[in-house]
């Protein structure tokens, strides 16, 4: 079918990479580029000798020209950017230039203050449609399946969806003391940030973990969860119609809570840059310096992850509520991929959405979030490539 570059050689890169391997078919040539080129060499070693070739190469995703080169020289159907958030615009402005369609797992934010908002890449939107060429954002699974999910609910469950409550549960255990699942620098930052909802046309602010719930989640059972921004909120306000309020909610063990205050209290979460023996040094960067590598927590992560949405809403003039959902086990993604399952979680949608866009079935010139294509071959994809979804036609609500 063609060739994917795909820039980042995490854990989530680990999983795309895993991944479109095990769908030859579609991506007979895969490139792996990073800033270190030792790791991209490292995947191609464990991988290589399949269906799909593999070759690796360096670049530096902060540098236009140096990602423009690579593009021209490799020629990829598709750019899946599974790099920073900070290195959306870089890799958007090369893609833009090489007529190249992108994707990425979650939306552009500055490094130098926690804003996540889409207005940044949405105004690329002119020029990606000028071009002839797709933008996917958010092809992760929240940002990603959960706007599927919602597409989806909305083309076959209701005639209107009023409430979206989205749920992100893991319930897993790395038995560290303090770690995080995903790159510590973006996830302290998204943590620590203020939370905000939708409702009734407009951004509700709360203070960071100000409001709490406690939920029973299938295979995983009874957590507490509180009310965070992100990012999909932003777009399905948008694109769901008859839409009055959006939650998300994520789930904290009190270890990780307790740990976290801590490391605020004496100001190692800050992004704000400090002078230490002469040089200025970032105290949230030199903390995901010293905090365990997510993508290490694989062999020792053990438990469960149940991601998904609630909705509520309109069918035939009658009031109806519909779950759809997620669980995946750790140990079973890292004996299948050697990864836990929130990098799982994230790559194979990641690898699922470029397959749509090079297959053709999500084709539109222009920058698009997910949940605006046909969510029916995307919901079959899932089932296909390891995160079969769930249905609860009665679920209990979050109050």
């Amino acid at each position: 079918m063609g060739r994917a570059l795909i820039i980042g050689a995490g854990g989530v890169a680990s999983v795309v990479v895993h991944k479109c391997c095990q769908n030859s078919e579609v991506f007979e040539e895969i490139m792996i580029a990073s800033r270190t080129k030792s790791k991209c060499d490292a995947l191609k070693a464990k991988l290589e000798g399949g269906k799909t070739k593999i070759s690796t190469a360096q670049v530096d995703a902060d540098n236009v020209e140096e990602l423009v080169a690579l593009i021209r020289s490799y020629k990829p159907d598709i750019v899946i950017n599974v790099a920073l958030p900070y290195q959306d615009l870089t890799i958007m402005d090369a893609c833009l230039e090489t007529k190249t369609n992108y994707m990425d797992t979650a939306n552009y934010e500055p490094l130098d203050t926690a804003k996540f908002e889409y207005k940044w890449q949405w105004a690329y939107r002119e020029r990606f449609e000028k071009a002839g060429i797709t933008a996917l954002l958010g092809s992760g699974f929240d940002p990603g399946v959960t706007g599927v999910f919602c597409a989806y609910a909305q083309k076959h469950q209701f005639d209107e969806i009023n409430e979206i409550d989205i749920l992100d549960c893991n319930g897993g255990d790395h038995g560290y003391p303090f770690a995080t699942n995903f790159n510590p620098e973006i996830n302290i930052r998204e943590v620590t940030a203020k939370g905000s909802y939708w409702e009734d046309g407009h951004w509700v602010e709360t203070e960071p973990m100000e409001i709490k719930r406690v939920y029973n989640f299938d295979e995983v059972g009874e957590k507490d969860m509180y009310l965070l921004h992100h990012e999909e909120i932003e777009s399905l306000a948008l694109n769901i119609k008859g839409i009055k309020r959006i939650r998300f909610f994520m789930t904290f063990g009190q270890s990780y809570l307790t740990h976290l205050q801590c490391l605020q209290n004496v100001g190692m979460t800050s992004i704000e840059p400090i002078e230490f023996e002469g040089k200025q040094i970032v105290p949230l960067q030199f903390l995901k310096a010293v905090l365990p590598d997510p993508a290490t927590l694989g062999p020792r992560t053990v438990g469960k992850t149940n991601i998904g949405c609630i909705f509520k809403g309109k069918k035939d003039g009658k009031d109806k509520t519909y779950y759809l959902y997620n669980v995946c086990d750790h140990q079973e993604c890292y004996k299948e991929v050697g990864s836990q399952a929130i990098s799982y979680t994230t790559g194979v949608p990641a690898m699922i959405g470029a397959m749509m866009v090079m297959t053709g079935k999500w084709n539109k010139p222009g920058v698009y979030n997910i949940e605006e294509f046909d969510p029916d071959p995307f919901m079959e994809a899932l089932n296909k490539f390891g995160l079969p979804w769930k249905e609860n036609f009665n679920p209990d609500l979050v109050d």
